[in-house]
């Protein structure tokens, strides 16, 4: 009796600690329970020339094996079309081509199956699995583009619109790209499939083309370019002979404002970092802040003339390239992108537009800056303000008083640095002080296009 007793309570222990060590060995990381992740959506297109990319990730075992099967969406037959063996990777993303005869001819849709293991010891040594269907939509037809309505010219350093429809029943991306990859965006206008922008050909480029891009879901692409008739422009260039005074004076006190502290910079090469390194910095922050189309969509655009300052005279002009030298040696360069007006001392700064403050705050050269967006990608911007009389974020409307000119930044009088940038590119503010001009280029191209596309054309 006492030996069957003993016998039972050693079985007793013995599953015991069985089942301890089966607890334990379970928490070890060779045998987690995790299965892989198949990071792919629930449908994918394809134009059936390039390989569909499938992403498996597993964060804790490496992958083991992802098989791929090819189903017809009516499931009568089925192809393994890959049978991966990977080794000690936890991520992988595999190209996956898909058979040139079969499923080609007439398929328009077809099923993926993604089957990944993971080395875990879990499941009796085989791993974790993990199974995904993904559904392929065949789509080979390019996206159509038509252009309804542009300006008829456009200048270097001015701006230009137009009006485009791009029709795909799986439209996935719709831009404006120049010859200098520049990337505009676009705004859908009056009615679903249509678009209208405002571009711009930067000063400093002697050559400016631009094309509609349109592109589907699966990679098909369509490329139209936009028939403007281009005038090259030729703007002022200026010799600058560096005075002892303005080095001393406004370059000094920028570059110790601006500069690394306890620089070693000699005058010569504070001006050089005041006027290339601050001078590209500031710029970067403007293009940056003026670079945003926040609108959904448009119906309607309207300007006023851009006057903001009464009896305002222009004391330096836009697109100047300004070569600096000293004693005769040539020191740095330079393009002042805006129009320089004065009138008298702290002058009151109109801003004829309604918009919002996106920026109102000190931006190196350019002193106490403000930029306020009026829509559809145009910004106005102010430069050397004494003081200002708005915040940033708030609405002004037309005709507000939006501070004083000033001697901030890298202003050697009183005046006020004006400009107009259109996403993110300098234009010559004239443009934009010229009614006919705006009607020519901007109003007449979008009425245009809104008649031709609610048909009243």
């Amino acid at each position: 009796m006492a030996k069957r007793k003993g016998k039972t309570y050693l079985s007793v222990l013995i599953l015991i600690l069985i089942a301890i060590l089966i607890f334990f060995i379970s928490r070890l990381s060779i045998f987690e329970k995790n299965p892989p992740q198949i990071l792919m959506p629930d449908v994918v297109y394809t134009d059936l020339k390039k390989p569909i990319l499938v992403h498996v990730k597993d964060d804790e075992s490496s992958i083991k094996n992802v098989q791929i099967i090819l189903h017809k969406d009516d499931n009568t037959s089925a192809m393994v079309i890959a049978d991966e063996k990977i080794s000690n990777l936890k991520d992988i993303t595999l190209q996956v081509a898909l058979p040139k005869f079969g499923y080609k001819e007439n398929v328009k849709s077809f099923v993926l199956e993604v089957i990944a293991k993971d080395s875990s010891f879990w499941n009796f040594f085989s791993g974790n699995e993990a199974r995904k269907q993904i559904a392929v939509l065949v789509d080979n037809t390019a996206p159509k583009i038509n252009i309804i309505s542009n300006s008829y010219q456009i200048e270097q350093g001015g701006a230009g619109a137009v009006v485009f429809k791009a029709d795909d029943a799986n439209l996935d991306k719709v831009y404006i790209e120049t010859n200098k990859g520049k990337i505009f965006k676009v705004t859908p206008y009056v009615k679903e499939g249509y678009y209208a922008a405002l571009i711009a050909w930067d000063a400093r480029d002697e050559e400016f083309r631009a094309f509609v891009i349109a592109t589907d879901k699966a990679g098909n692409i369509s490329k139209e370019r936009i028939r403007y008739y281009f005038v090259n422009r030729k703007y002022r260039v200026s010799n600058i002979n560096l005075t002892d005074k303005f080095l001393d004076g406004k370059i000094e006190n920028l570059a110790n404002q601006y500069a690394p502290k306890d620089n070693n910079l000699n005058r010569y090469e504070k001006f050089k970092f005041v006027n290339e390194t601050l001078r590209n910095s500031n710029e970067e922050l403007i293009h940056e802040i003026t670079s945003k189309v926040p609108e959904e969509k448009i119906d309607n655009f309207d300007l006023s003339l851009f006057l903001p300052l009464k009896n305002g005279m222009k004391v330096a002009d836009f697109a100047d390239h300004r070569y600096y030298s000293y004693n005769g040696q040539f020191v740095s360069d330079s393009y002042h992108m805006g129009l320089d007006l004065a009138s008298v001392a702290q002058a009151p700064i109109i801003s004829n537009n309604a918009g919002k403050v996106v920026f109102a705050a000190e931006n190196g050269i350019y002193g106490l800056n403000l930029i306020v967006y009026h829509g559809f990608g145009v910004y106005s911007l102010y430069g050397h303000c004494s003081s200002k009389n708005v915040d940033l974020d708030e609405m002004i409307n037309k005709q507000s008083i939006i501070g004083k000119t000033g001697t901030s930044g890298l202003a050697l009088g009183d005046h006020l640095h004006f400009g107009v940038l259109v996403q993110g590119v300098e234009t010559r503010p004239e443009q934009w002080q010229d009614k006919k001009w705006i009607e020519n280029n901007i109003y007449n191209v979008l009425n245009d296009g809104k008649k031709i596309i609610l048909g009243k054309n």
